[in-house]
């Protein structure tokens, strides 16, 4: 077996679990809170008194507009000068939720913005409080918009764990590190990390398609095209012949 071929061998067991333990968790719970920040984010935005609104749009302002590495930085490097002492993993969470909560509210905000106002008025009509008609009819008609972009979201929080790496979270990118740090061969190992970034976010996207088609609106886009390559309706579309 190729040197090569068998350092990857060797290193793939320890990536595996660095991305098992950390990686994955980390994922799963940034996007889960952050999700929930930005819901509550967007919600406030739209709906709350001014005041409340101002300081949810100062957030997404200041998460939006500076770099995440920065903002993991901050909170993991900075904080301790304020007596705030947070471990490795936690401030990673934090990191990356409040940067999650940022970016999806902008999101949320957007489809629940593009549900017709009808949408409302139809609620009311038959005695919905404003919470049940967010609950039952908005949000419901929003999700489903929502599903491409949060997808793709989530998949680039996958690839973004790597940064954890900066401030000392043992999770996959970092393990590649350590490898480096007594093997010396940075390119094979780092090709190996970034191939298992790859699969993972193939498998994702793979996901994402098939979500989109279980959500995809009657009439969208997805139905117009199973429709136009079905051979019934590429018969029914002909022209008849005289």
């Amino acid at each position: 077996m190729p040197h090569w071929l068998q350092l990857m061998a060797d290193s793939l067991p320890a990536l595996l679990w660095a991305g098992l333990i950390f990686t994955i968790p980390l994922t799963l719970l940034s996007f889960t809170l952050g999700l929930a920040l930005g819901l509550v984010t967007a919600v406030v935005r739209l709906f709350a008194p001014a005041p409340f609104a101002a300081v949810a749009r100062f957030y997404v302002w200041v998460i939006r507009g500076t770099p995440l590495l920065v903002q993991l930085f901050v909170i993991f490097y900075g904080l301790p000068s304020m007596g705030i002492l947070l471990d490795a993993f936690p401030a990673a969470l934090i990191g990356f939720t409040l940067n999650i909560g940022a970016y999806s509210s902008e999101i949320i905000r957007a489809v629940i913005s593009s549900v017709p106002r009808g949408q409302w008025e139809a609620a009311y009509s038959i005695g919905m409080s404003w919470s049940q008609a967010m609950r039952r009819t908005i949000l419901p008609q929003a999700g489903r918009v929502a599903v491409p972009p949060l997808s793709n979201t989530f998949i680039s929080l996958v690839k973004d764990t790597s940064l954890a790496a900066a401030i000392t979270v043992p999770e996959l990118f970092q393990t590649a590190q350590r490898i480096v740090a007594t093997s010396y061969e940075p390119l094979i190992l780092y090709i190996e990390a970034a191939l298992i970034y790859l699969v993972m976010s193939s498998v994702l996207s793979a996901l994402q398609g098939k979500l989109e088609q279980r959500f995809a609106r009657y009439g969208g886009f997805l139905e117009a095209r199973a429709s136009s390559s079905s051979p019934t309706s590429s018969s029914a579309s002909a022209p008849t012949p005289c």
